[in-house]
């Protein structure tokens, strides 16, 4: 597979990663055989970025890569993971000291390692990033050893603009798809000027970008497809991207055919995301070896022509952008 320079880090990832959320919760039953057998057809497949967090199945995501791992002994892939969002509530003034070393420390447990790769500050209350106080707490957890680097997944824009005043951020996780293509505009601009590595994360739309999902979709009780569509339990733009539902379908079908000829629509939908050269990793999920398998897949294909780009963008303008543009 293909791989990018993480930002300052000195390190290198292949650009298509493997995202941790499903096999930890909230999408649906994943049993513990079918997360180990997705992790292991990812890696299987090349792919040296894993991206999680402390919340995913309050550890489990963390435990079943920690478990994966020491199968396959070797040279072990760079493991990201996030830590903030355990707080309750969660507030700005908590994002301290004493709260991220406790939950940094869990996370060392759960990852089975004494010096965490990255660890990113979980979609923080906005005014964490107008402090120094949680970014000083991080250099303090660099300077123990407990960490090597850290970042921050961001909600917004605008969060992750600010977040690059801050000297020792590495990376920003961002919501970045087809129908999220804002950060393209200036953002992506200024972490390459800076250096900062690219995350993106809800490549697919939480599943709309397969092409697979209908009107008749049903989701099971504790995915946050079901529950989380109006940011009942988190912000919204995590789950469907922010886009009704029924509007995505809509934007869906009319995307179906730009999709290149033998191609599938996720593999189209990744391979969009890695046209833009300031996005450092992708870290589309899996739920099952083979979707694992099919988002390895994306690497390969061919770069979209001009025209391609184009056309998708013409059906964000008209129906997608109304709706999350201003928002995020």
């Amino acid at each position: 597979m293909h791989s990018n320079s993480f930002g300052r880090t000195g390190r290198t990832v292949t650009r298509i990663g493997f995202g941790a959320w499903a096999i930890g919760g909230t999408w649906g039953e994943v049993s513990p055989d079918a997360a180990r057998a997705a992790l292991h057809a990812a890696l299987d497949a090349g792919m040296t970025f894993i991206d999680t967090a402390d919340v995913y199945g309050d550890g489990r995501s963390e435990r079943i890569i920690a478990e994966v791992l020491a199968e396959r002994g070797g040279t072990r892939p760079f493991v990201a993971t996030k830590a903030g969002r355990r707080l309750s509530p969660h507030v700005a003034e908590d994002y301290d000291l004493d709260h991220l070393a406790a939950f940094v420390d869990r996370s060392r447990r759960n990852l089975q390692m004494d010096r965490l790769d990255l660890v990113q500050l979980h979609c923080p209350p906005t005014p964490v990033y107008f402090s120094s106080r949680a970014f000083d707490a991080l250099d303090e957890l660099k300077s123990r050893g407990w960490i090597a680097d850290y970042g921050v997944s961001v909600e917004t824009v605008d969060e992750a603009r600010q977040a690059l005043h801050h000297p020792g951020v590495v990376s920003v996780q961002i919501i970045y798809n087809l129908f999220r293509p804002r950060p393209a505009e200036v953002f992506f601009r200024e972490a390459q000027a800076a250096n900062v590595a690219v995350i993106a994360r809800v490549p697919l739309a939480s599943g709309l970008l397969t092409g697979k999902m209908t009107a008749a979709s049903t989701f099971a009780t504790d995915d946050h497809r079901s529950f989380n569509r109006d940011g009942q339990a988190f912000d919204k733009g995590e789950t469907f991207s922010g886009v009704p539902f029924e509007v995505a379908l809509e934007a869906v079908e009319e995307l179906r055919p730009l999709v290149p000829q033998g191609a599938s629509m996720a593999a189209f939908a990744l391979r969009w995301i890695l046209m833009e050269q300031a996005v450092t990793v992708v870290i589309p999920g899996a739920k099952s070896a083979a979707q694992a398998q099919a988002n390895a897949a994306a690497d390969a294909l061919a770069p979209l022509p001009a025209e391609t780009l184009q056309a998708a963008r013409a059906v964000y303008d008209r129906l997608v952008a109304p709706h999350v543009h201003h928002l995020w």
